[in-house]
């Protein structure tokens, strides 16, 4: 992760509510921190680093606060505190997918962070940026059983991911479906990770969103990578290193649980009552958004 570039304080131009921010700070887990476009040996770049240098004509302060492994919790007790300290005028708050690979999984849980962060981002006025991701088990191609539990598990942060950003105004990026998922070129060796053209496109989407409300006027990032695409034989090296440290890592503790999920999908289907799944996890949902506390601006209206 390249150093921050951390200037005075942030400074603003127009009258909207939509500032043009000065200072932007990236929050999140591994996608963010940029882990898929390296730019040395064990740097990352990544999305945010890239959008950071087209929002403005002159440099803007930028700071990316994410780290990779990171679940909600560790945003809102870690990173938050952090990027508050810097006044920034731009936050990006993309993360989740974590939370969802681990036997801890708590969508309620999940939502109550997630608003508090957001909440926490916007109330000095700054802007925020979400995004919606697809879910780990399809991107990762495994078997329907193993897949859908996770499936359902994103599908679920991402409901709350919409629904929170329509109620803080969040430009949001619809990352999860679409051509971009399915493209080999845009993801690195272990599909969990954009390559370096595959965060471009995260950085150009982020910049049409910005620009659409006049708050990025430098120019937009290049689709084109500036590095060579990894060789099949560093791809695979990165695998058996890194790669399935990284995987192994994050899914110890959720192996036993996701199995007793996939014996579970399979008594449904068996069954034919798989949409009963599909019930009890809006129901949680639904729950979860229900519980938080209503917005002050709702209260005074």
């Amino acid at each position: 992760m390249r150093p921050p570039r951390v200037e005075g304080p942030p400074r603003y131009e127009g009258s909207s509510r939509f500032r043009r921010p000065l200072r932007f700070v990236a929050l999140g887990d591994s996608l963010t921190e940029g882990v898929g476009d390296p730019v040395g040996d064990g740097v990352w770049r990544g999305w945010a680093a890239l959008l950071a240098d087209g929002l403005a004509e002159e440099p803007v302060g930028f700071t990316n606060l994410a780290v990779s492994g990171s679940q909600t919790r560790d945003v809102l007790e870690r990173q938050l505190p952090a990027a508050l300290a810097l006044r920034p005028g731009l936050v990006s708050v993309v993360v989740g997918v974590n939370d969802t690979l681990r036997c801890t999984f708590d969508i309620r849980a999940v939502a109550a962070r997630l608003d508090q962060v957001y909440a926490a981002c916007t109330e000095p006025g700054a802007v925020l940026l979400t995004a919606c991701l697809p879910d780990p088990g399809r991107m990762l191609g495994l078997p329907g059983a193993l897949a859908n539990p996770l499936a359902r598990r994103q599908r679920a942060v991402n409901t709350v991911v919409h629904a929170l950003s329509e109620r803080y105004d969040a430009l949001h990026l619809h990352a999860c479906e679409g051509e971009w998922t399915t493209d080999r070129a845009l993801w690195s060796a272990d599909r969990l990770h954009p390559s370096e053209r595959g965060h471009r496109q995260l950085a150009l989407r982020f910049h049409t969103l910005l620009a659409e409300r006049g708050l990025a006027t430098g120019p937009a990032p290049s689709p084109e990578p500036e590095f060579p695409a990894p060789t099949t034989s560093a791809s695979l090296r990165w695998l058996a290193t890194a790669g399935t440290g990284w995987v192994a890592r994050r899914c110890t503790d959720l192996l036993p649980q996701l199995l007793t999920l996939a014996a579970d999908e399979l008594r449904h289907r068996a069954r034919g009552t798989s949409a009963r799944l599909d019930l009890r996890a809006s129901a949680a949902v639904s729950a979860a958004l229900g519980a938080l506390p209503v917005p002050e601006q709702a209260d005074a209206a």
